[in-house]
């Protein structure tokens, strides 16, 4: 059997026995009433939890006598503000405003005009539906159930169902694609791991060797176009990825390349005709593409372009950005250092 989650609205110190006898009936019937006696009236952030509560809820009990109530800073009483907001959140409502010839205790009655005024319009307001007319809180009682009932009958909500009791053949399905699902997401995640794991592995053991193999470059210059007049410098394949590597991100020719290598080891004074040999070039390249670092470029060019273009493979762009990464994190720690001796 389901069970119903029902808010019990009204005004509270004069309607202490009615509320009462409205989650009496309630309980009797197997639901759940909510009431609001624990929160306070004028606290905005109790009106918080009412919205929440009246967004869970399944039925809105409405009781209404002949007090208005506590306002609001915008003066419209908490009681109509419940009842706007379960209106507008399209809750079935119940509605059980007091006879006006039913006997009512005086002291329990609004008195000031302003009040009365609000009153009488929430009341026109509730009446502009369908409600029912209570004349004591016994009264209360025996039609607030049979509404009740007659409003779980016309208008089934969502409810509240035993775990226990939620079987059959749509369940199960639903169970084992979920499972199906979950296990099938866990093997991408597994794949997703062990692909990242294997790269990073290619990225440290390509970066391994660069470190470990060195080459000796001489690039000629506009004082020194000889090849004998140039003295060579010992560098690694791990310096020259890194100077070459940022402009073969799209692609770039096998003599810009050379030209690369020379800005990096004479400066701008090298020749613009093969300042680095054609040859050690072709094959800091070659050796770059056994790594799997490089590979020929494949956007298409003019047929009279006879040069041949480069471009990085996925690796090469993993191996660049973990040097990039290396730079900016000693980038940073040189900036702490430079700020801890001033």
């Amino acid at each position: 059997m389901k069970k119903y989650q029902v808010f019990v609205s009204s005004t509270y110190q004069d309607l202490v026995g009615e509320r009462e006898q409205a989650i009496k009936a309630i309980l009797e019937m197997g639901h759940i009433p909510v009431g609001m006696e624990m929160f306070s009236a004028a606290d905005e952030e109790q009106w918080k939890i009412i919205a929440r509560q009246i967004d869970e809820i399944d039925y809105y009990v409405l009781i209404v006598a002949h007090r208005y109530g506590s306002v609001t800073a915008e003066g419209v009483g908490y009681t109509e503000k419940e009842y706007d907001y379960a209106v507008e959140k399209g809750v079935p409502i119940l509605g059980f405003v007091i006879d006006d010839s039913a006997p009512w205790p005086r002291d329990l009655c609004e008195t000031e005009a302003k009040a009365l005024q609000r009153l009488t319009r929430f009341k026109s307001k509730v009446k502009s539906r369908l409600v029912n007319f209570w004349s004591n809180k016994d009264d209360l009682h025996g039609k607030l159930s049979i509404a009740l009932m007659k409003a779980i009958t016309a208008n089934p909500r969502t409810g509240w169902t035993r775990a226990d009791q939620v079987t059959g053949a749509e369940v199960t399905k639903e169970l084992t694609r979920l499972s199906s699902e979950n296990a099938s997401l866990r093997e991408q995640l597994d794949a997703v791991r062990k692909k990242e794991e294997t790269q990073h592995d290619e990225v440290r053991s390509a970066i391994k060797v660069l470190n470990a193999n060195k080459r000796k470059l001489a690039a000629r210059t506009q004082d020194k176009p000889r090849w004998e007049d140039v003295e060579p410098v010992t560098v690694t394949l791990a310096d020259v990825f890194h100077w070459v590597a940022k402009n073969l991100l799209v692609e770039n020719s096998s003599a810009e390349v050379g030209k690369n290598i020379a800005l990096h080891l004479v400066g701008t004074k090298y020749v613009q005709n093969h300042p680095i040999g054609v040859n050690i070039v072709t094959d800091i390249l070659a050796d770059f593409a056994a790594l799997d670092l490089v590979e020929p470029s494949k956007k298409k060019h003019p047929v009279s372009d006879s040069a041949r273009y480069w471009s990085l493979t996925k690796l090469g762009k993993q191996v660049l950005k973990e040097f990039r990464r290396v730079l900016l994190e000693e980038g940073i720690k040189a900036a702490d250092s430079i700020t801890e001796e001033a």
